[in-house]
């Protein structure tokens, strides 16, 4: 019987395999040349890894060209985890650190065996290993490595630990409401408050969370993890640990943790899964109690280059070319949370050569990259944008990154700059492309530094991509048909539309993953001209021509059409600009 998933079907017995030399395999299976092996060896003596990795990072070939191979030669089934809907209980079945030493999981009970995907059904002794952990006859497929440790990631989730940790501290906290300041149990690793929030932490980085909120409601205290940008429900517990919870916290960000009725902001670095993970943290005092948001930057994430934005290639064209110029200033603008850090980090990582000098200046610093000259901002001692800026100016850069221009003085300096020979990159809170000129003319930067230093602004959002393992075609509802009809982005030609049902893969959501979507406006001689004149509509007009139907819903609706996003997602970026 084949299972969601599978490529090939097993029509070997269950039994114990052989053991097989992979490079001979691939040869045989002209996966790779004898030339290409021999290679491979040299560099495995080298470095000691493991022969599939060091075929993959040489570029011979490619994961599942390896795992299928492995599966023809050995008779097994293929699985491809990213479409097998897996049973949390199945699965559970197998501790998760001997899952992950063996690089397998359990995907199906069959009577009195399981069928285990496992990435190398050659090794013998994990084979039996299996066997004794799971007390079944093991019937094994082959599944791709790096599948395995994103499979594992997604289904061993820490939400019945969180849960039980957080019992164990209501119970520690008794009747009363105690106040652990004066405690030392704080300062113990095997405290329930200290192993709640590990816990909490590794849960947030297996399923890639950007924010953790921590919400005291009147009987019970909520928190929620926000993935792909929407909140989804972690856990409910006793109203009462939630003091304990915000204390320590306070303390590992070295705040005052006798003020509870004013917010404050802090951050502070842990490491999670053997990564370092910065943590801003923001609490503000409630009718309930401090609610606290953390957010989760992943120091190891690595920034982003400019084709992995997801730019239509002619818009990301005339950005690099714009980017490369000697002097200007380039504006991403959008809202709160629509990636234009990430947009302008992967500009400054295309720019990042030995032969520029490269000062940015934050509030906070969110990517900490060699190479750059980066300042964090501070206004308790009148380190702000400004003064910054002044100073950086004389560092001869010759690239410079301002996090926000958020007042007039900010904006003139930095229009300053891209007059005076420096290549600017800021961001600015506005709705679409054609807003930003007329909002620097509101901010007080003289109409001549507009027309002459500005060279291009991008807006953009992000959307949520469709699941891939849970992805279905599906008629569109009257109202998605209705805006369709309206003509965005002539995504009414489309038939492929689609939208994710919900599985393991995806947490329930029917998305994983989001895409930027993007609008370019470059400033052309006509809108030079349009700038240096007072008459603001007659610009706007002007710009919104030259955008014409290349604006990010456009390119969203375009995504909908080819299947990768939902039409719900393109309405909802369409309402927040209107």
């Amino acid at each position: 019987m084949a299972i969601p998933g599978s490529t090939t079907e097993p029509v070997r017995a269950a039994g114990r395999p052989q053991r097989l030399r992979l490079g001979d395999i691939l040869v045989a299976h002209k996966v790779i040349s004898q030339e290409q092996l021999k290679l491979a060896l040299d560099e495995q003596k080298r470095s000691g890894r493991r022969l599939g990795r060091v075929l993959i990072e040489m570029g011979f070939t490619a994961e599942l060209n390896i795992a299928q191979a492995l599966a023809r030669q050995l008779n097994l089934g293929f699985v491809d985890l990213k479409h097998h809907h897996f049973k949390t209980n199945v699965v559970l079945k197998l501790p998760e650190s001997s899952a992950r030493r063996f690089r397998a999981v359990a995907l199906e009970e069959r009577g009195a065996r399981m069928l285990v995907g496992m990435a190398d059904p050659t090794d013998l002794f994990a084979f039996d290993e299996l066997a004794r952990i799971l007390k079944k006859d093991i019937e094994p497929v082959v599944v791709a490595e790096s599948e395995v440790a994103l499979a594992l990631d997604r289904v061993y989730r820490r939400t019945e630990e969180i849960t039980g940790l957080a019992k164990e501290l209501q119970q520690d906290l008794g009747e009363n409401v105690v106040d652990f300041g004066a405690l030392d149990v704080l300062g113990a690793e095997d405290a329930p408050v200290v192993k709640l929030l590990q816990s909490l932490f590794h849960d947030a980085t297996q399923v890639s969370a950007s924010d953790i909120h921590i919400e005291p409601q009147e009987d019970r205290l909520r928190i929620r993890f926000r993935i792909d940008g929407q909140l989804q429900a972690q856990m409910e517990t006793d109203l009462r640990v939630a003091g304990a919870v915000a204390l320590r916290l306070k303390l590992m960000a070295g705040m005052d943790i006798s003020e509870k009725r004013h917010p404050q902001d802090g951050r502070f670095n842990v490491r999670v899964r053997e990564q370092p993970v910065d943590v801003r943290i923001s609490t503000m005092p409630t009718h309930y109690g401090e609610s606290v948001v953390m957010r989760l930057l992943n120091r190891q994430s690595g920034l982003l280059g400019l084709e992995a934005l997801g730019m239509p290639a002619p818009m990301l064209q005339r950005f690099r070319e714009i980017l490369h110029r000697v002097s200007g200033m380039v504006v991403v603008t959008g809202p709160t949370g629509s990636g234009k850090t990430t947009t302008l980090y992967a500009a400054l990582n295309e720019l990042n050569t030995p032969a520029r000098k490269i000062i940015t200046v934050e509030d906070p610093i969110e990517y900490r990259v060699a190479g750059l000259n980066q300042v964090q901002v501070n206004e308790k001692i009148d380190l702000t944008f400004a003064s910054v800026l002044r100073s950086a100016l004389r560092q001869d850069p010759d690239v410079m990154l301002i996090g926000e221009m958020r007042d007039t003085e900010t904006a003139q300096i930095a229009m300053r700059a891209a007059i005076t020979g420096h290549m600017v990159l800021s961001t600015l809170h506005v709705r679409e492309a054609a807003s930003a000129p007329v909002r620097l003319l509101d901010m007080g930067v003289p109409r001549y530094m507009v027309a002459t230093s500005l060279q291009a602004v991008i807006a953009q959002r992000l959307v949520r991509l469709i699941c891939e393992s849970c992805g279905e075609a599906y008629s569109p509802t009257p109202q998605e048909r209705r805006f369709v009809e309206a003509g965005w982005g002539g995504a009414g030609a489309g038939k492929g539309y689609r939208k994710g049902k919900g599985c393991t893969h995806c947490n329930g959501s029917g998305f994983r993953g989001r895409s930027g979507v993007y609008e370019i406006l470059e400033m052309t001689p006509r809108l030079v001209d349009a700038a240096a004149k007072e008459d603001v509509g007659a610009f706007v007009r002007i710009a919104e021509e030259e955008i014409g139907a290349h604006t990010f819903v456009h390119h969203a609706a375009g995504l909908a059409a080819n299947g990768r996003t939902t039409l719900n997602e393109v309405m909802r970026i369409s309402q927040s600009e209107e």
